[in-house]
């Protein structure tokens, strides 16, 4: 089955970049997130910041917040982060099988988000697609939620 032939075609098309930051590690953060037309035009954009955070965790809220902004579309989420890309396209089946364990038999890191994450992507009434991006590589997209994650994270360790 092509795109045009997709149960999604008549959806809107979006790509979503996201990126978090954190200063410290932990410390403050940042999640970014822009949203463009296939074509590149960016329609929205917003950043969220957080006192004590990790990066990780600040990688994962954008994706978060990413499918919380959108009721209904078909959205290509590009991530930067392989922790965000292989956990929610592979690794989680592995961890919810084995009740959030992971192969070493240790919790789960930051299984808070990654249950959100799941159950915002299960639930979401549009399509959702997962690729990674090379960060610091060019790409308009990248670079763009990169510096607002950057920035925000930025000021709010200047505001401590």
């Amino acid at each position: 089955m092509n795109e045009t032939e997709s149960n999604y075609s008549h959806m809107l098309t979006y790509h979503v970049y996201t990126d978090g930051s954190c200063k410290v590690n932990p410390g403050p953060g940042a999640a970014a997130v822009v949203f463009t037309t296939p074509e590149g035009e960016i329609v929205n954009e917003f950043v969220k910041a957080v006192p004590q955070t990790t990066n990780n965790r600040m990688e994962m809220l954008a994706v978060i917040g990413a499918l919380k902004a959108m009721e209904k579309a078909h959205l290509i989420i590009f991530t930067d982060s392989q922790y965000v890309y292989n956990g929610i396209t592979s690794w989680i089946h592995g961890w919810k099988r084995n009740g959030w364990k992971t192969a070493s038999k240790k919790p789960v890191e930051n299984q808070d988000l990654w249950v959100e994450l799941d159950a915002l992507k299960n639930g979401y009434a549009g399509e959702v697609e997962f690729r990674w991006v090379r960060g610091h590589n060019g790409h308009p997209g990248n670079e763009r939620a990169d510096v607002l994650a950057q920035e925000a994270a930025a000021e709010l360790q200047r505001s401590r």
